[in-house]
């Protein structure tokens, strides 16, 4: 087991203790979504990105490098991954084997509930479903124990109601 968070302390606002890793992840959070969409919108990288996600086959023809274009996306993602899981052992310094699964799943989830494709989206689901673990914990008898069921029936119902997410489109696919 690995103990040795940094210590960044904390910061009382609105009559609750803040610790300074919390702060650290909402601003680190921030900084990645914003640069992200800059990324994809803006250079021919991310371009090419979007390109080959929607389809393959048309990007190829239109000159991208698909093979490249997928190495430089689980690059990134590998990236964004380690980062996550530093700040996540910063807040919660136990260390197992299993420790990123569930994070993982909640992940997941949190780009479905904000919308496939949306890098917006997949924050604002993060923190939604945040919210939805603490005020479970806080309002429901029991609910720090029914947490992760909660944001699993919460997901269940958007994906009844609203199929592609919060911030999701819908395409239409031609025959």
């Amino acid at each position: 087991m690995f103990r040795n968070p940094i210590k960044l302390g904390s910061v009382k606002m609105f009559g609750a203790n803040i610790e300074g890793s919390t702060i650290l992840m909402i601003v680190l959070g921030i900084i990645i979504v914003v640069a992200l969409s800059i990324f994809i919108r803006k250079t021919k990288t991310g371009r090419a990105m979007l390109a080959v996600s929607e389809d393959k086959d048309a990007a190829k023809l239109m000159g991208i490098n698909v093979n490249t274009t997928i190495t430089i996306t689980f690059a990134i993602g590998s990236a964004l991954a380690a980062l996550a899981s530093l700040l996540m052992f910063n807040a919660y310094p136990s260390l197992i084997p299993t420790s990123g699964s569930m994070p993982g799943i909640k992940a997941f989830v949190a780009a479905v509930f904000g919308g496939i494709g949306s890098i917006p989206g997949a924050m604002v689901g993060g923190i939604v479903l945040g919210i939805i673990e603490v005020l479970s914990g806080a309002y429901i008898p029991n609910g720090t124990k029914l947490a992760n069921a909660i944001v699993f029936v919460v997901l269940i119902v958007v994906l009844i109601f609203k199929p592609t997410g919060l911030f999701g489109k819908k395409i239409k696919e031609k025959v």
